[in-house]
C-alpha cells in the first residue's frame, strides 16, 4: 500500500471516529436526497469544491471550520425532516440558502438550532407531553441536553480528551453527562449557590 493510500485509510478511520462514518458516505447520501451536485453542496457548506472532494475521498480527515460542520449538520437535519418530501424545489433552495447564511452556534460547532428539532426543544416538548414542569431543574436540563447529543461513552471520551488541559470542563461533562441527577443538582447548587 502506498503512502497516499495509507493516508486515505487513516483519514477515513478518523472520520468514522469523529463523525460516525466516512464523510464521503454522508455527503453522497445528501447529494442523492437533495439532488445537488457536489459543487452546489460545497457552496451551501461554505467550502471550495476541491476541499469537499478531498474530505469525501479521505485525502483530508477533518472539517476544520466549525461553521462548515454546523452547516453540514443543518443540511442533514433538513434532508432527514419527515416533511422534506413535501417541500417544493424552491422551498428546498430557500432552506439551503438560509443554511448557507447560518453561522456556527458555538466555536465548537455544536448545532443548537432554533428549530423545533433542536435537542433543547425536544426535551422541553417531552416534558410537557409527560405532564412535567418543562423547565425542571437547570441541572436536569443540562443532563438532558448532553444526553440528547451524545452517548455516555462519547461524553466520557470527550472528558478524557480534555481532562489534562481543561479539568473543570471535563468535570462538567462527567457530572452532567454521565453522572446521577442528584450529583448534577448538588454540583449546580455549589456552582451557583442555588
Amino acid at each position: 500500500m502506498s503512502s497516499a493510500e495509507d493516508t486515505v485509510v487513516r483519514n477515513r478511520a478518523l472520520q468514522t471516529e469523529w463523525y460516525g462514518e466516512p464523510l464521503g458516505d454522508r455527503v453522497r447520501r445528501l447529494l442523492g436526497v437533495l439532488g445537488l451536485s457536489q459543487s452546489a453542496l460545497a457552496g451551501v457548506l461554505g467550502l471550495s469544491p476541491p476541499m469537499l472532494s478531498q474530505l469525501m475521498s479521505g485525502q483530508r480527515a477533518k472539517i476544520s471550520n466549525p461553521a462548515v460542520l454546523n452547516r453540514l449538520l443543518a443540511v442533514e437535519e433538513l434532508a432527514a425532516d419527515p416533511g422534506f418530501e413535501t417541500l417544493s424545489e424552491a422551498e428546498v433552495r430557500g432552506r439551503l440558502t438560509d443554511i448557507r447564511a447560518e453561522l456556527a452556534a458555538t466555536t465548537s460547532g455544536a448545532r443548537l438550532a432554533a428549530s423545533s428539532h433542536s435537542p433543547v426543544e425536544r426535551v422541553l416538548a417531552e416534558r410537557l407531553a409527560a405532564g412535567q414542569d418543562p423547565a425542571g431543574s437547570p441541572a436536569r436540563i443540562l443532563q438532558s441536553l448532553l444526553r440528547e447529543v451524545a452517548s455516555a461513552a462519547e461524553i466520557e471520551a470527550a472528558a478524557s480528551m480534555i481532562d489534562i488541559s481543561f479539568p473543570e470542563l471535563a468535570e462538567v461533562l462527567r457530572v452532567y453527562g454521565t453522572g446521577r441527577a442528584s450529583d448534577a443538582e448538588a454540583h449546580f447548587a455549589r456552582m451557583f449557590g442555588g
